[in-house]
């Protein structure tokens, strides 16, 4: 479907999914950049060797205890921003529901891949994730639907 500046609105809604994400990584960087700046103001004391001021890292223990614990902080909220956006509907951003395992773990081959599918509630699209990793990390699978009322108006006119 074109837009009226002739730009597919799939675009538009695909730069609103990253554009979203992007504003949570900023926020989570702002988070992070105040406790920083907390933790150098409250805890660091500046080391003199050799009559050069140097970083407390390796010389003082409290502050090296909590600059370890901010990089794992900081590794972890990264981590949960990104694991968050994988599961929220390309379209209304919303959270997707409803997994419905499909597939055979011991019918590989017959079946089907194991695979769990979320759908978006709204009806914008399916996540079809892999259970699986034979060959590595598969990417999971994002199918739009089109206009779910149109297909059950459809449906009730094939009816009539």
């Amino acid at each position: 479907m074109v837009g009226t500046l002739g730009v597919k609105k799939e675009s538009n809604i695909d730069m609103r999914y990253w554009g979203f994400l992007a504003a949570k990584l900023v926020a989570v960087g702002a988070i992070l950049r105040v406790l920083w700046v907390l933790i150098r103001f409250t805890l660091w004391k500046p080391v003199i060797l050799l009559g050069l001021p140097r970083d407390p890292f390796l010389h003082d223990l409290p502050y090296t205890a909590a600059m370890m614990a901010y990089s794992l902080l900081c590794v972890g909220l990264v981590w949960l921003v990104i694991w968050d956006q994988r599961y929220r509907c390309r379209t209304c951003l919303r959270h997707l529901r409803m997994p419905v395992a499909s597939g055979s773990w011991p019918n590989m081959f017959l079946i089907g891949r194991p695979r769990m599918e979320y759908i978006c509630v709204y009806g914008h699209g399916t996540l079809k994730v892999p259970e699986e990793q034979i060959a590595g990390s598969a990417r999971p699978d994002w199918k739009p639907n089109d206009d779910i009322w149109r297909e059950l108006e459809s449906l009730e006119e094939s009816r009539k």
